[in-house]
């Protein structure tokens, strides 16, 4: 088939393939999925090559059948287009420069105004977690979060000393999501306790969700499975409504899958498919504490890989790569990308191609925008491959150094 199809129909086929599905039995999966019967065997499987090839977009009445079949999320495939431009946005919603803001924070009575430009700013600062390098990150976010924490000895209201509690949880959750990054633990545990009490005094229970997350996070990194499932289970009681509910599922099924439990895996990722499923589509894909569509895929690639479903884990990969490329080959998620990379890495090594699994996983290392406890959980995944299976291949022990002094120096 020619490449000059649709994303979507590329996927659809891909994922296919990728289970080994014929087409007929595509459709059968189909209809197991399906809320109301479907059309007569014969015209469905037409109906699924229209789609394969790109001829036919699946109507709105599909397209969440066809994501459930394949364990994704309608908007993963079908993603929605005309997205809005943040930064112009923000501005705009603003009406006012940084100097403004700081000015009219220094006044007796803080206005609501402030308070909105504040929460602004505060998203904005979220949506450059992805690429903004990690030590500018962390000084921007303490800054604010310092000035937003000075105007609580301003007369308040209580609905204001609310929201700015609120605005200096959010502030404090980024600060310790890039501590944690920079590889500084003990900071980011204190600011994520911070976090925790900012929260509980605000009774933010999304917030207070995702300091748990965080605690699943820092988990996972440290190779304590039990805990990131006692964290995911606690902050999913506090915010079940919460995007932060579909990553907490995420994290609990990357711990069953580390675990080696195939049904758990499955049905906790299932759960937090079936959560987004239902969530309106972000307005703000940009912004680190919001789970997107695409993200899903990322949770899933992991998982699989874990699983030792090359296939599907491969497929995922390249969907993650896809989707996180801009049209100039810029990179919006190289965090996710480098991750990406070291799957398709490790598929590499599996099927004994040292000289392609090294060249991803030195790839994955050399962004300049990393999380380093992150990308060194899943690069030793492939080390321990090439460490078993090519120790004695130059290639493979250059790689191995190479992990080792960046574990040194982490």
């Amino acid at each position: 088939m020619s490449d000059e199809r649709p994303a979507w129909a590329r996927r659809i086929a891909a994922e296919r393939e990728a289970r080994g599905w014929s087409q007929t039995e595509a459709v059968a999966i189909l209809r197991a999925h399906a809320p109301q019967e479907l059309p007569a065997g014969p015209s469905m499987i037409r109906q699924w090559k229209r789609w394969e090839s790109g001829e036919v977009t699946p109507s709105d009445f599909y397209k969440p059948i066809i994501a459930s079949a394949f364990g994704t999320v309608t908007h993963a495939i079908f993603p929605v287009t005309g997205r809005r431009d943040g930064d112009a946005e923000i501005a705009t919603a603003t009406g006012m420069q940084t100097l403004d803001i700081i000015s009219r924070m220094q006044a007796s009575d803080v206005d609501n105004a402030t308070l909105d430009a504040l929460k602004i700013t505060a998203d904005r600062l979220c949506s450059e977690y992805p690429y903004l390098p990690s030590d500018q990150l962390a000084m921007e976010g303490r800054e604010w979060l310092r000035r937003v924490a000075g105007l609580q000895s301003q007369r308040l209201t209580l609905a204001q000393h609310r929201e700015v509690l609120t605005i200096s949880a959010w502030l404090a959750l980024l600060v310790g999501c890039v501590e944690y990054d920079m590889g500084d633990r003990a900071a980011a545990e204190s600011t994520r306790r911070a976090v925790l009490s900012l929260a509980n005094e605000a009774e933010n229970t999304e917030v207070a969700g995702w300091a748990h997350e965080m605690r699943a996070w820092f988990a996972l990194t440290t190779g304590d499975y039990r805990g990131i499932i006692a964290a995911s289970q606690t902050g999913t009681e506090i915010a079940p409504n919460h995007g932060v509910a579909v990553q907490l599922a995420a994290q609990e099924a990357k711990a069953w899958a580390r675990l080696g439990d195939r049904r758990k895996t499955e049905v906790t990722l299932d759960r937090g498919r079936k959560l987004l499923e239902a969530m309106p589509y972000p307005d703000n894909l940009d912004h680190h504490f919001v789970v997107d569509p695409a993200k899903f895929d990322f949770y899933a690639m992991d998982c699989y890989r874990l699983l030792g479903e090359d296939a599907l884990a491969e497929t995922l990969a390249n969907e993650v790569i896809r989707v996180g490329t801009d049209f100039d080959g810029t990179e919006k998620s190289p965090m996710r990308m480098a991750e990406a990379r070291i799957t398709l890495g490790v598929v590499a090594a599996r099927q004994g191609d040292l000289e392609q699994a090294v060249d991803y996983g030195e790839w994955a290392l050399k962004g300049e925008r990393k999380s380093l406890p992150s990308l060194l959980l899943v690069s030793r995944e492939l080390a321990s491959i090439v460490n078993r299976d090519f120790s004695d291949a130059p290639t493979g022990r250059d790689y191995l150094d190479h992990l080792n002094a960046l574990s040194r120096a982490h």
